[in-house]
């Protein structure tokens, strides 16, 4: 089963997209000072760094190490009018369709060297421009689907339901706002879910900085705050990133990354920020498995289940669930081995109804 989830980087042309890209996955995507270098989408998996995975890999010594991980889908710039076929048009919107969640680079540096598409560095117009773009991707498949309920409402009383429901998101979009801020039922939301809308998405906006705005402090600059403002609005998030610094240390290790990082004040990557953000987000929390064999973190959502947990191992240990015996990452930590944890009593038996803790070790017993 995947054991990742999938965001999409988009933004306007010479934003600083693939140079972040290629930062995060050493893919080598190719970044150039010019539209639509990015021609197919780009797709990389990060690993997510988890300092408890290397705790746990140093207890039990195992073959393998297996870390969650994060697929960027690096899409090519959209410009305005993406969405009637300008640039790279439709293809790209069909990528972010797939993706859980949306990061949109949006620029904040000033570079004589990289010409910007619109002639100047304004954040919140480029935000609006992405957002007009995606609003009249989803007002095309809306109206598509609103034809078909309509033919069909003439013999059938549900799609005349669907219909009126369409024609009042419709609307909504057409004022130039997000799915997302559509007031309706939880009824209601599940038939707009099931049209892969890339307005539903929840969005992460990336600040992206000069290297000296950056180090210096960017928690006042204009620019940042002016997003803030914007992401606070719609329960948006907001990570402050720096592609070219993050494009300087993607080839280090990460003993070195820290050091390097350090010598300038930060304590962690923009990177490492970014994908906690989208974490948060996307309402995730990781569990892991541990033994000789393999050490492993797996992501779930927050909420999920201890049957649920298992099925994302295995279906069969999902279907054939009979409890997981579990310890929290602090105690076993405190104890200092399974066997001391297991002579106190201290890992838990649980049943199918266990709501799944973020850090939880758990062993799934099953029979199938």
């Amino acid at each position: 089963m995947d054991n990742h989830m999938k965001l999409g980087i988009v933004g306007l042309p010479n934003v600083g997209k693939s140079t972040l890209f290629n930062a995060m996955t050493n893919a080598g995507a190719q970044a150039a000072n010019y539209s639509f270098s990015t021609v197919k989408p780009n797709i990389g998996v990060v690993d997510v760094r988890d300092p408890r995975l290397d705790k746990l890999a140093e207890m039990h010594n195992p073959k393998k190490v297996t870390p969650a991980t994060v697929e960027f889908v690096d899409i090519a710039g959209l410009v305005s009018g993406a969405s009637r076929g300008e640039g790279m048009g439709n293809r790209f919107l069909a990528s972010i369709r797939e993706a859980d969640a949306i990061v949109q680079v949006v620029r904040c540096f000033e570079d004589d060297n990289v010409a910007h598409v619109e002639g100047s560095v304004d954040p919140l117009r480029d935000i609006e421009i992405i957002d007009i773009e995606l609003a009249c991707a989803d007002i095309e498949i809306v109206e598509r689907r609103l034809d078909k309920a309509r033919k069909n409402a003439k013999g059938d009383k549900k799609f005349a339901v669907e219909a009126e429901l369409l024609e009042r998101l419709l609307a909504h979009l057409n004022e130039g706002k997000s799915a997302r801020s559509f007031a309706c039922s939880d009824e209601e939301r599940a038939s707009v879910a099931q049209s892969l809308l890339i307005t539903l998405k929840p969005v992460i906006f990336a600040a992206n900085m000069g290297e000296e705005d950056f180090a210096a402090g960017y928690q006042n600059l204009p620019r940042f705050l002016a997003i803030k403002e914007r992401a606070a609005a719609e329960g948006a998030e907001v990570i402050p990133v720096c592609a070219g610094l993050e494009e300087q240390i993607a080839g280090l290790s990460q003993e070195e990354k820290l050091l390097f990082l350090n010598d300038i004040g930060l304590e962690e990557s923009g990177l490492d920020r970014l994908v906690r953000g989208c974490y948060h987000l996307l309402g995730l929390m990781s569990f892991f498995t541990a033994g000789a064999p393999e050490v492993r973190a797996w992501t779930i959502k927050r909420g999920a289940r201890a049957p649920q947990a298992a099925g994302k191992i295995h279906s069969d240990l999902e279907r054939g669930f009979i409890r997981a015996e579990t310890i929290s990452f602090d105690q076993l930590m405190e104890q200092g081995s399974m066997a001391a944890a297991k002579e106190k009593g201290l890992i838990r038996s649980e049943g199918k109804d266990y709501v799944m803790q973020d850090g939880d070790i758990v062993l799934i017993r099953f029979n199938v």
